[in-house]
This record gives structure tokens, C-alpha cells and sequence, in this order.
């Protein structure tokens, strides 16, 4: 659908430009936006690879059990059939810490091993376990208390200041996981979403 909507717009931008005599303007916009994409590109890879590196060497020194040692009782609560010393449990706290960061491609691999492994638990069924659900809201609305993504999108394009919006993430992802859990807690008890 999304392949759709972008082809109308560009289709439609290119019969406003040749009816607006634009032509110009349209053919500078390319040139310089595919330049700005490129540029944008290698900026975001070099601090994914940094990030994602520092996760990979937490994983593999041990860092990451600590770090589901410090979210395990609030885990335990959201994921109560998981083992806190299994791998999927260690998978889901490494996305965690990863979207804490801000690193949402980063957390995004630790996220497709932790869903692999609850759809195990789930005996490979076609239909979402509550625990699933779950995962899925909270990596969806994931609290942020560091937004270097968007730090980094900020400093590219000129801030003077990429991390001043530190507080506003805060609160908006704040409220926006705990809005999310709550509904997502609700429904999987009330049995709603399996009707």
C-alpha cells in the first residue's frame, strides 16, 4: 500500500512541477535530496555500527545478564512463562536496553530472537500468545533515556543543541509505553482480543 501512496506523490509532484513550468526546481530537488539521503545515510550507518558493536561485545562479556538481573522483576511480571536465566529472556532485555538507548535498529535483531523464541514457548502457533503481544507493544512504545537516533538526525541537520529534547522524549515515551502496556495488560486479561 505504502509502494502506492509514494508513487502517487511522486507522479503527482512531477504533473504539478511540468504544469507549473517547475521543472527545474523538481530536477535540483533530486539532485540535492539524493546527495542529503547519501550523506544522511553514512552518518546513521557509523553511529549503528558504533552502537551496535558496544551491545554485541555487552552481549558476549556477560554485561547483558546483569542487565536482565536489573530488569527481571518487572519482566517477570510482563513475561511470566519465561525462564529469567533463559536466552529469549536475555534476548528481550537486550532490546530493551538497546531502545533505552535510542537504537532502534539496534534493538532490532535482539527483537526477531526474542520473538523467534517466544513463538517457541508458543508451540509455533499461527495466533499471537499474550506474551507476544506484549513483546511487541513494548517495542513498539519503547522508553527512550537516551534518543541518540534522533540526536544524531538533530546534529546533522544543524542543531546547535541535538540533545535538548532529552526531557520531552521522556515523558512522551513514558507515557506513551505505559498507556500501551496498560491497554495491551487489559485486553490479554479480559480476553478481548481473542474474540
Amino acid at each position: 500500500m505504502l509502494n502506492y501512496i509514494w508513487s502517487a506523490i511522486v507522479i503527482i509532484s512531477i504533473i504539478c512541477s511540468v504544469a507549473c513550468g517547475n521543472t527545474h526546481n523538481l530536477s535540483s530537488a533530486v539532485i540535492d535530496s539524493g546527495a542529503s539521503a547519501i550523506e544522511l545515510l553514512m552518518t546513521m550507518a557509523g553511529v549503528m555500527c558504533i552502537w551496535s558493536g558496544i551491545m554485541k561485545i555487552a552481549e558476549q562479556s556477560g554485561f547483558s545478564k546483569i542487565i536482565a538481573k536489573i530488569f527481571s522483576p518487572l519482566l517477570r511480571l510482563l513475561f511470566p512463562s519465561l525462564d529469567p536465566e533463559g536466552e529469549t529472556f536475555g534476548s528481550i532485555t537486550m532490546n530493551i536496553s538497546a531502545n533505552l538507548l535510542g537504537l532502534g535498529n539496534t534493538a532490532t535483531p535482539f527483537g526477531i530472537k526474542a520473538m523467534q523464541g517466544l513463538n517457541r514457548i508458543n508451540g509455533e502457533s499461527k495466533t499471537a500468545s499474550d506474551e507476544m503481544i506484549v513483546f511487541v507493544v513494548m517495542n513498539t512504545a519503547s522508553l527512550q533515556l537516551l534518543p541518540t537516533m534522533l540526536g544524531t538526525l538533530r546534529q546533522s541537520y544543524g542543531s546547535k543543541a541535538p540533545f535538548e529534547i532529552m526531557t520531552c522524549v521522556w515523558i512522551s515515551s513514558a507515557c506513551a509505553l505505559a498507556a500501551a502496556l496498560v491497554l495491551a495488560v487489559g485486553i490479554n486479561k479480559t480476553g478481548l482480543g481473542r474474540k
